[in-house]
C-alpha cells in the first residue's frame, strides 16, 4: 500500500491521506511520477476505472499521525502548480525559470 495526500484548492482542505493498493496507485501516477493533477489524471486515463479506483481509495482514510510516508500527491483545482512540476515528480521540483525550489 502507497499513501496518497490530496491537496485542493477549497478554502476548507485538510489535506488528507488515503491509502491505495500498488494496482491504484500506478494507475493515478504512470511512469515513475509521484505528483498528479486530477485533470490530467482523467484526461490519460480509463474514466471507469479510475472511478473505481478512487471508490476504494476514499475509504481508506490514513490519520496523519499514522502515515508512514507519503508516496504521492494529487491536485485538484491548483493549475497554478503545474509550473513547479514540470515533470511530476516532487524531487524535481522547480520554479518556473528552471531553478531548483529545494
Amino acid at each position: 500500500m502507497k499513501n496518497i495526500q490530496i491537496i485542493d484548492g477549497a478554502q476548507n482542505c485538510v489535506y488528507d491521506i488515503f491509502s491505495a493498493t500498488d494496482e491504484e496507485f500506478a494507475l493515478l501516477f504512470p511512469g515513475g511520477t509521484d505528483i498528479a493533477f486530477i485533470d490530467e489524471v482523467y484526461a490519460g486515463g480509463d474514466q471507469r476505472l479510475l472511478d473505481v479506483a478512487f471508490k476504494s481509495i476514499w475509504q481508506r482514510r490514513v490519520k496523519k499521525a499514522e502515515a508512514c510516508g507519503i508516496h504521492g500527491i494529487i491536485f485538484y483545482e491548483l493549475e497554478e502548480k503545474k509550473a513547479y512540476y514540470p515533470t511530476r515528480r516532487d524531487e524535481e521540483a522547480t520554479n518556473p525559470d528552471g531553478s531548483n525550489l529545494r
